[in-house]
């Protein structure tokens, strides 16, 4: 097959030095994409052991606010981050939105690991928790529009899939470094150690490495133009729908399934071995550190496909595969008993996943030019997200306790076929990505 969506038939050569500079820059940035998702994730890994410090049962008023505080944290303050961060990165440059999306998320981290737990400041503490996973929400929401966007505009032209799929690859690995993490502490500190103190060491460790990433993302070339950044229209929410509103719901569609899906076979697969396979909790972990490890040495694969066929095709097999797939390996999954068929059957379901996710930052921007190119493809995929990915979990369990645990494989199957409908509207060849920056 021929490969129209690779920006040219014939990619430009580009000196030693060239490539050196761009292979860095994706290194620096994806480095710091690496950070936030390791900050965002260390919080749901050791709230075992902070819990109960922060969140007394015998005080009704934490109780609400650890609800409200979660859900906030999970659902508003994404697309507000995606927003925000958009408006600078198409406002006042990629590189300054990076940076202060890594030092947010990262002081975040540092606000966590020294607080002072309910016991010594009462209801504080648990506000100033709160307060402090409200801004790497907000962080979290704004990475990934700035991150996919710098990382389509310095990749190599006819390797961009290969370049932009590490995204992907330090979303996971932030992921698997913080379960790491922890499970390094448990050998070596006592339940009662990581109790009282030790749960706040994988904080200092964020915050330390965000300063780190933020460093090397000051060193980073800007990306977007002084012209750009002065247009009129640029981060503007209203320039976005009065003039791409196709653009924005094409990325919205493909989006939600793709959120969707990423979510039902990563975060609620562990549960689901669990509640629906009858296998054990460590089992169940197993078997999802080395599926998501596997994923994650994927990405730059399927990556490279996609420059090979076209990032059109690679995103209609994702839609197309996953509508046929994901009914048959859902059941086939609540019914095995060995952990490998279930590890097998998993790595499955992500590699079909993985046509969507290693090119996704790159399809995405190039729906946009560049004067809200960071705004629609963060705001679209943070209200994507929000919606669809973030609520998986909790329609699938929902669906399970109300006896109807098969209509949430329709319904991932039914997302699946809109995305490949949606596909079909993506150019065969990209408008605004084709001029190298």
């Amino acid at each position: 097959m021929s490969s129209p969506a690779s920006a040219s038939a014939t990619p430009p050569h580009y000196t030693a030095k060239e490539t050196r500079e761009r292979v860095f820059a994706i290194v620096a940035a994806s480095s710091g994409n690496l950070v936030e998702w390791f900050d965002f994730y260390v919080y749901a890994f050791s709230a075992l052991y902070f819990a109960a410090s922060f969140f007394p049962k015998a005080d009704p008023t934490v109780q609400l606010l650890s609800t409200a505080g979660v859900f906030a944290a999970g659902f508003l303050m994404r697309p507000i981050g995606g927003w925000l961060f958009g408006l600078i990165g198409d406002k006042y440059g990629r590189k300054l939105s990076m940076v202060i999306s890594v030092v947010m998320m990262g002081g975040g981290s540092l606000l966590i690991a020294c607080l002072p737990t309910y016991d010594a400041i009462g209801v504080a503490a648990p506000a100033l928790l709160l307060l402090a996973r409200l801004l790497q929400g907000l962080s979290v929401g704004g990475e990934y529009g700035a991150s996919a966007t710098y990382m389509s505009e310095v990749a190599l032209r006819g390797r961009r899939g290969f370049f932009a799929s590490f995204q992907y690859v330090t979303l996971i690995g932030g992921q698997l470094l913080a379960a790491l993490v922890i499970v390094v502490m448990q050998g070596f500190l006592s339940d009662a150690e990581l109790h009282a103190w030790g749960w706040r060491i994988p904080f200092v460790i964020g915050a330390v490495t965000a300063v780190v990433a933020m460093l090397l993302r000051r060193t980073l070339r800007e990306t977007s133009t002084a012209e750009t950044r002065a247009n009129k229209e640029a981060g503007s929410l209203g320039a976005l729908f009065r003039n791409h509103t196709p653009a924005f719901l094409t990325v919205l569609g493909y989006t939600a399934g793709g959120s969707l899906i990423f979510y039902t076979f990563t975060t609620y697969m562990q549960k689901y071995l669990v509640n629906s396979a009858g296998m054990s909790a460590r089992t169940a972990t197993d078997i999802m550190t080395w599926a998501l490890f596997v994923y994650m040495l994927m990405q730059p694969l399927f990556g490279a496909l996609a420059d090979r066929i076209g990032r059109r095709n690679s995103m209609m097999l994702f839609g197309a595969l996953g509508t046929l797939a994901t009914v048959p390996i859902l059941l086939a999954l609540q019914s095995v008993k060995s952990p490998y068929a279930a590890f097998g059957l998993i790595v499955l379901a992500l590699a079909i996943v993985s046509f969507y996710t290693s090119i996704s930052g790159l399809v995405k921007a190039e729906m946009f030019p560049p004067q809200v190119r960071a705004l629609g493809v963060g705001f679209a995929y943070a209200i994507a997200n929000a919606v669809f990915g973030g609520t998986a979990e909790y329609v699938a369990l929902y669906l399970k306790d109300i006896g109807w645990q098969q209509s949430f494989y329709w319904y991932v199957t039914a997302m699946m076929a809109i995305a490949f409908l949606v596909s079909l509207r993506l150019p065969r060849q990209p408008d605004y990505l084709h001029h190298d920056h």
